[in-house]
């Protein structure tokens, strides 16, 4: 059995089409037929259900092609730890980030990553804290920057720095000229929320429960800046973070005078994933970049 075939059976077992297949390997249909029945020949086992010309993967190759994966993933994660030995900096590595961290946050972020390790690639997926947390626990990210969450026991988090969140207004609000305001000020008021899924929904949810009050939603949007337009528009209120471009539209940002008004950003990984040379470099590399 050599390297290739397990590459191949993956891809055949992907499109259970044997045409299909070769056309993606660039290589011969009979070519690519013949590799799969050495490979059954090898493990003693059929690996298809052929029925005329059409294929279908069997329980054992079904069995199989979990081993398959993980053998080439094994085999891709000591490759790329290799080249991290002989050239220290390069590999890839996979980070999610939440909306709101897009505009300046991750920019500056990767700016500095690329400037001290040149050779170094970062895949970036930006999304909802839920969608990014997935993502995470299934193994398609290696890291990722979130706010503060109930852990498990094989998820790690550890925090970064800390955001005040801020009540805003629209401009003609009869809050819009105080400097500071309680949470019992606005606490009925129609409120603007990011929509669940999103650590910063579970930070207001609780700053709100801890003064014994529910929010009032009005609306919901999917991020900041949709939030502020809506509360432009005397929409309600909302509490968010300061981002960039704000200052755009026609709302005041108000202190809350509440000592857990704020969100906590971090780093996350699952403990008990493999994590590459790369992957601890970059690790590392945010740790520092936060301390300084």
């Amino acid at each position: 059995m050599d390297f290739n075939s397990l590459q191949y059976f993956v891809l055949v077992a992907k499109y259970e089409n044997m045409s299909r297949a070769a056309e993606v390997l660039h290589i011969t249909q009979p070519a690519l037929s013949k590799s799969i029945s050495l490979l059954e020949e090898n493990l003693g086992v059929t690996l298809f259900d052929r029925n005329g010309r059409s294929i279908k993967l069997n329980r054992y190759g079904r069995f199989f092609l979990e081993r398959a994966e993980s053998m080439l993933k094994d085999y891709e994660m000591a490759r790329e730890d290799l080249l991290n030995l002989v050239s220290p900096g390069q590999g890839v590595v996979s980070i999610g980030f939440m909306h709101t961290l897009g505009l300046e946050v991750i920019p500056q972020l990767m700016a500095a990553v690329q400037k001290d390790y040149p050779q170094l690639k970062v895949q970036l997926t930006q999304s909802n804290s839920s969608t990014i947390l997935h993502k995470l626990e299934v193994g398609e990210l290696d890291l990722c920057l979130i706010s503060s969450l109930d852990t498990h026991k094989d998820l790690i988090w550890v925090k970064l720095w800390e955001e005040e969140l801020f009540l805003i207004v629209p401009e003609n609000h009869n809050l819009a000229l105080k400097e500071q305001v309680n949470l019992k000020d606005f606490a009925k008021e129609p409120f603007i929320s990011i929509k669940k899924g999103n650590t910063l929904r579970k930070s207001v949810d609780d700053l709100y429960k801890q003064e014994g009050y529910l929010l009032n939603v009005a609306f919901e949007g999917e991020e900041v800046h949709t939030i502020a337009g809506l509360v432009e528009s005397g929409l309600g209120v909302s509490l968010i973070p300061y981002i960039k471009g704000l200052e755009q539209y026609k709302i005041r940002l108000l202190k809350v005078n509440a000592a857990n008004c704020k969100r906590e950003i971090g780093l996350a990984y699952i403990s008990n994933h493999f994590k590459s040379a790369a992957t601890k470099l970059l690790e590392e590399y945010i740790y520092e970049y936060f301390r300084k």
